[in-house]
């Protein structure tokens, strides 16, 4: 597909041929790699054939969301028709959705840490395995916004632990291992400008807290336990904002440490769904929250298309 104008320049910039990085030398001396959770592997499929062309990997929570997303990219880039069939490439397995069309890949990661770093061990991987070249990664979601309009969009600086440091820290082999969460800041300037140029939504570029749990280690006091008080959490949500956060959400700071340990170019798009600091439950009609999760879509697909040169 070749890229003219404008895009054509900016793709020119930014990618290299940059192979996509493993930081494991075991993965070197398998005789085959199984990618379990995507039912997909080096001895049963043609990883280069399927996913060489791959230059933009999505990633979302739900299948259904990230299948709403493959038909949207295709229409926008003039790759396929309204009612076209995607069929989702890991039908072998429950676990995760896995959809494409050209060179975007879009795939579900369900809700939470473990379940995110499970899919990014075997998408690395993939991508790995595929020779694929020059891949920007970004995960598009939904948020909980603090002291913003719902329906904003913030572009993740930083991911920030629930101590408003910007790590991740897992235990590995019974010991602590840290690892920084930046993420590409070159690649959030270019989706904001994106989002001037869409003017459809409120858009900023802040951190995003990811935490453990949805309800106490979000703060909230409408889970079944909780041990504090309105004063505590207001405070809390309050020294967040101070901290530069803008949204909390459940994925971004593996999401953020995998993508940089492995140089992948990646961001955090996601849509806040309420204002915390206002209350904890999302009560907007069921049609406006459908709206709200379809604009990181639509800034993401501009992105894409302006990186293809076809805006």
């Amino acid at each position: 597909m070749a890229a003219t104008g404008t895009g054509a320049q900016e793709l020119e910039n930014h990618h290299s041929e940059r192979p996509v990085q493993l930081c494991n030398p075991h993965v070197a001396s398998l005789k085959e790699d199984v990618l379990y959770h995507f039912s997909l592997g080096t001895g049963t499929h043609d990883l280069p054939a399927m996913f060489g062309d791959v230059k933009f990997v999505c990633v979302g929570g739900s299948p259904s969301r990230m299948l709403t997303f493959i038909k949207y990219v295709a229409t926008e880039l003039g790759l396929g028709r309204p009612g076209d069939e995607y069929p989702n490439i890991c039908s072998g397995t429950d676990r995760y959705a896995m959809y494409k069309v050209g060179p975007v890949l879009s795939v579900s990661h369900g809700m939470g840490i473990p379940s995110i770093a499970i899919m990014l061990h075997e998408l690395i991987k993939l991508l790995y395995h595929a020779r694929c070249t020059d891949v920007t990664v970004i995960r598009i979601g939904t948020s909980g916004g603090i002291g913003l309009e719902p329906g904003s969009v913030v572009i993740t600086r930083q991911a920030v632990d629930a101590c408003f440091k910007p790590e991740f820290e897992q235990i590995v082999l019974g010991k602590r291992v840290v690892r920084g969460t930046d993420l590409d800041e070159a690649l959030a300037q270019e989706l904001l400008r994106c989002a001037g140029e869409l003017s459809e939504f409120a858009t900023v570029v802040g951190n995003t807290m990811c935490t453990l749990d949805f309800y106490e280690g979000q703060g909230r006091l409408d889970g079944a336990l909780c041990s504090y008080t309105e004063k505590d959490k207001q405070d809390y949500l309050r020294a967040a904002h101070a901290a530069g956060v803008r949204n909390i959400e459940m994925e971004s700071s593996v999401f953020a440490a995998m993508c940089s340990a492995c140089g992948l170019r990646a961001a955090v798009v996601c849509v806040t769904l309420l204002d915390r600091l206002l209350g904890d439950q999302i009560r907007s009609p069921h049609e406006v929250l459908v709206e709200y999760q379809q604009r990181p879509q639509r800034l993401v697909g501009h992105f894409i298309k302006k990186s293809l040169g076809r805006a």
